[in-house]
């Protein structure tokens, strides 16, 4: 089988990448047995290409997904796994109720010592 191309698969429907995600799997399968029974060296380099192929059908497949997904939600609070990503940083940061969060000691202190107020003489 020749290289799949990812262009050419985004024109298919979701019955024929997943007929030929099985075909592309069987086809893994029995250069693998052959990889086993030593088989030629045209075989064994076909693998490294088959697995490739497999990958880009999946990619296609979930684009598609995410993208029926994205369509459904138009307009709509999207579901937290179709957020955007952003970054390592902003995900970890501390929310605006934790950032305001005091101890119980910190707030009784604030209570009972409040904040001491001076008249200054001009």
């Amino acid at each position: 089988m020749v290289q799949v191309r990812a262009h050419e698969l985004q024109s298919k429907n979701k019955t024929d990448l997943l007929n030929q995600l099985h075909e592309l799997k069987g086809e893994l399968v029995q250069l693998r047995v052959a990889k086993v029974a030593g088989g030629s060296a045209s075989k064994l380099t076909k693998i490294h290409s088959v697995r490739k192929s497999i990958a880009r059908v999946l990619t296609v497949i979930n684009q598609k997904q995410r993208q029926h997904v994205a369509e459904a939600y138009k307009g709509k609070r999207i579901p937290l796994d179709m957020r955007h990503k952003k970054t390592r940083a902003i995900r970890r940061r501390l929310t605006p109720k934790e950032q305001n969060a005091k101890t119980v000691r910190q707030h009784k202190r604030e209570i009972h010592f409040g904040r001491r107020k001076f008249a200054i003489k001009a």
